[in-house]
């Protein structure tokens, strides 16, 4: 294959990738060899080059790093160079990154992993960037918690909690956001842009500023104030849209195909931005001693962080570096945004899109585009489930947590933990199994939906004013019950 030569911007690289796998294909049925540079968009689109002209694409070696080697459908399996694409040309299915896990495996061992920073960048060599240019803002290595309290209160003995709302923005949207820019100057964006449901906003926007890029970041118009000034400090043009997260990803994947040197993460990124929350399986089963959890409660928007975990983990089996996999994966949605969980009710694999209604508007996605994917794996991982729970009992899981673990999550949060509960009182975890509670969000982020609990007791600046209107006996060590 011949390296092109003559594109002049980034959609030289997607026109590239596309057109090399038609030649390719067309090439091998007729038994000749392709030559992609006579077919580039370069030639067909702009003619020939001009002096000094240069092509972004280049080769598709430009773009290998780490152990990155190509992008695959995930439905017909058909097979593009590293690119910023993320739709298959043939089956228009989702593209996702091809590893090369034989040389990873000779490389990798925990002993590297112990030995690297302690961040997600410990796991640079299963991810699909160059980890030494890293857009790192410390994002990572959040805690795990034994949960001995909550889990008196719900009968679990073996409970956990990921606490990933610690992140630099408060939220897991780090550490895809932290692959995305990275491979967003790599390939040559000048932008970095999103749409959101609302953390990924904050991400993108502490990204961008890290990374000195120009920053778009498109958001529904009724979203939480907090996660809106937790976008708009770090100074990325901020766009409200009349509609819900569904709108908005509709108008950014428009905007996407109309301006070449915007990278979206979650858009044309999207293959090398979902990568990210592989990092959350890593270090759950590095932190519990090498060992996957017996069961890992995950709340579900588009579904991606629920398959990545998943993915994650089995990476490490797939390398050796723990046993084989047999978590049960459970799914928590609000059910007033829940396609994924009625269909698994509904023993399918594709959803019926809905219009969100619920205060958990970090998972308000109403056509979650990972959510085939999700059902795959709640079906064929044995004893899976996906569940929803009302806006009331995602209070109280707020609640529940913050009283009990000292934990204040956001309403994905209390999602989880609401669900958590209800897997316990089904009688879900066996005694002495492990589960790990995946908390996404900062609580700072979402106070409209508690912000009704806050009632302080007012009183005069003296001490017989506050003994008659405080009963410390009832105040001091006191505790939620579960019901």
């Amino acid at each position: 294959m011949t390296a092109c030569a003559t594109g002049r911007n980034i959609w030289c690289q997607i026109h590239a990738a596309i057109a090399f796998a038609s030649i390719t294909e067309s090439a091998v049925a007729a038994g000749e060899s392709a030559d992609f540079e006579e077919s580039c968009c370069c030639h067909s689109r702009q003619g020939s080059p001009g002096p000094g002209d240069s092509c972004i694409y280049n080769a598709p070696e430009d773009y290998r790093v780490a152990y990155a080697s190509a992008l695959h459908c995930r439905e017909c399996g058909n097979e593009y160079p590293i690119a910023p694409i993320h739709v298959c040309e043939w089956c228009f299915g989702p593209l996702e990154i091809t590893y090369d896990y034989d040389a990873i495996g000779d490389a990798i061992s925990r002993e590297k992993i112990k030995d690297g920073p302690l961040t997600m960048w410990r796991y640079a060599d299963l991810l699909p960037v160059n980890g030494e240019n890293a857009v790192d803002i410390g994002t990572g290595m959040t805690p795990l918690l034994k949960a001995d309290n909550l889990g008196r209160e719900f009968g679990i003995d073996n409970l956990w909690i990921k606490n990933d709302a610690v992140n630099p923005t408060y939220s897991f949207k780090d550490r895809v956001v932290s692959i995305a820019a990275t491979k967003a100057l790599e390939f040559g964006f000048d932008t970095l842009a999103c749409a959101s449901t609302g953390n990924l906003a904050g991400a993108v926007a502490a990204h961008g500023a890290k990374a000195n890029m120009r920053t778009l970041v498109f958001i529904p118009s009724d979203l939480e104030r907090g996660k809106v000034i937790g976008a708009a400090i770090y100074g990325p043009t901020l766009v409200t849209v009349d509609g819900n997260y569904d709108d908005v990803n509709r108008l950014c994947s428009e905007l996407a195909d109309a301006n070449e040197s915007w990278a979206f993460v979650n858009i044309n990124m999207r293959p090398y931005y979902s990568e990210g929350s592989k990092t959350l399986g890593y270090e759950v089963v590095e932190q519990l001693g090498w060992k996957a959890p017996d069961h890992a409660v995950v709340p579900i928007a588009s579904g991606s962080l629920f398959t990545k975990i998943w993915k994650g983990m089995n990476e490490f089996a797939k390398l050796g570096l723990i046993d084989d996999v047999r978590t049960k994966m459970h799914g928590a949605q609000a059910d007033g945004c829940s396609p994924v969980a009625q269909a698994f009710a509904d023993e399918q694999l594709h959803v019926k899109p809905v219009v969100p209604d619920t205060i958990a508007k970090s998972l308000a996605i109403g056509n979650p585009a990972d959510a085939y994917y999700t059902l795959k794996i709640a079906q064929e991982a044995e004893g899976s489930t996906v569940g929803s729970t009302p806006d009331p009992a995602i209070v109280e899981g707020i609640q529940m947590l913050a009283q009990t673990e000292g934990i204040f999550t956001e309403t994905a949060g209390g999602v989880v933990i609401s669900n958590l509960k209800k897997l316990a009182e089904a009688g879900r975890f066996q005694k002495g199994e492990s589960v790990v509670a995946f908390i996404t969000g900062n609580g700072l982020k979402t106070v409209e939906a508690v912000q009704h609990l806050a009632n302080p007791v007012s009183i005069k600046a003296t001490v017989s004013s506050f003994e008659e209107s405080v009963d410390v006996e009832s105040a001091v060590g006191s505790k939620p019950t579960s019901s």
